[in-house]
């Protein structure tokens, strides 16, 4: 009986461990709206289809001149989360309108330019990995498209895949299938003509295979993990705990003295008070760019801290920092201030006089591991 509660201990221990990693894995902290821009060029190999050829018998096959082109891309983009973003992607110069089996016939200068929404779904499925070298990345816009010889204008859509692998932090190469349809607008063609596509076939469309590169942009690129302030936490109270057996210990041996002064003869002797104040520093957590406390359960400790400042008549001092990772030296000097003053406040609030309080500001620094854990205000007892 004993083994198996053991083991079914063992389980629950295992299984909370393994809920925490998960929580972490898809947790990260968020980043200012300038993060995580890229843009893109790519060249794709185009195959037009257009529905003023059905009955016509042409051949279907996407590699015949009369129907294929090469066209160039270019697009710029933000990831606003690790799985979700908007990029805005302009294609053309070169197409065909498959009005006949001559490529010369054929050939139009066209412009599809549209939005389209990206679901990085190795992120969304498999947590964010800064190192992961292959994302796979569906996405589907809408836009307009134009066909400047025929003077036509049309909505357009499109669904596609697009596929990146890491070459290093700034650059990564591309390769993305797309299918794209319009209304009937742009091979140009009047007979038979309609004003809006009705379905699929009624429609002119085109397939994409393109090949390029991503450049990232920005001072940031990705995502740094949420800190995990309860393990954080959990590490200073175990040095309070510690401090505080050791201050046990010493009181020990402080009423073991007094004992043996007052069981002393000398009529001298006098009773020995020794009074010792012991507080382990207590941090308090920003998020990236903000001078908000990130959680207020980091203002629990802070109140032990600041009644025993009361109680004992003692100065704190409140050092505000930034991580240098991100934004510039003056930046993060003035959002240190800005962090130190925010604690004071609340010291205050928890009835510290002004004048027990000391603010200091030391910018941007990198003395903790992970990273994000440098965006802090740390008090102790002068």
């Amino acid at each position: 009986m004993k083994k198996i509660l053991l083991v079914l201990a063992f389980a629950g221990v295992s299984a909370a461990s393994m809920a925490q990693d998960q929580t972490l894995k898809y947790s990260v902290a968020t980043n200012s709206f300038w993060s995580n821009w890229f843009v893109q060029a790519n060249v794709g190999f185009d195959a037009f289809y257009s529905n003023q050829e059905k009955g016509l018998g042409y051949s279907k096959s996407p590699f015949k001149s009369f129907r294929s082109n090469v066209s160039p891309s270019i697009a710029i983009g933000k990831w606003f989360t690790p799985g979700i973003g908007l990029r805005t992607k302009a294609t053309g110069i070169w197409g065909r309108s498959v009005g006949s089996e001559d490529a010369k016939t054929n050939a139009i200068k066209f412009l599809n330019l549209q939005e389209q929404v990206m679901f990085n779904l190795s992120n969304m499925f498999c947590g964010y990995n800064p190192n992961r070298v292959w994302n796979f990345i569906p996405y589907v816009g809408v836009g307009v498209i134009r066909n400047f010889d025929a003077n036509e204008n049309g909505h357009a859509g499109s669904i596609g895949v697009l596929n990146t692998w890491k070459l290093s932090r700034r650059l990564a190469l591309n390769f993305d299938v797309n299918f794209n349809l319009s209304d009937d607008d742009l091979e140009g063609e009047t007979f038979g003509h309609n004003k809006y596509a009705t379905s699929i076939a009624a429609s002119d469309r085109y397939f994409a295979a393109e090949v390029g590169l991503t450049l990232n942009l920005g001072k940031t690129v990705g995502w740094n993990n949420v800190p995990d302030v309860d393990a954080i936490r959990m590490a200073y109270e175990s040095q309070i705990d510690a401090l505080n057996g050791e201050l046990n210990n010493a009181n020990g041996e402080i009423d073991r003295l007094n004992n043996l002064i007052k069981n002393h003869k000398c009529p001298e002797a006098k009773t020995v008070t020794v009074k010792e104040v012991t507080a382990a520093p207590v941090s308090v957590f920003f998020n990236i760019g903000s001078a908000k406390v990130a959680s207020k359960k980091d203002l629990v400790n802070l109140q032990g801290l600041a009644d025993a400042a009361k109680a004992n008549n003692k100065t704190l001092v409140v050092t505000g920092s930034a991580d240098s990772k991100t934004g510039s030296a003056a930046f993060n000097q003035k959002l240190s201030e800005k962090r130190a003053e925010t604690v004071k406040a609340e010291l205050v609030k928890m009835g510290v006089a002004e004048s027990q309080i000391e603010v200091k500001a030391v910018g941007g620094v990198d003395n903790i591991n992970p990273f994000s854990y440098n965006r802090r205000a740390v008090v102790e007892v002068k």
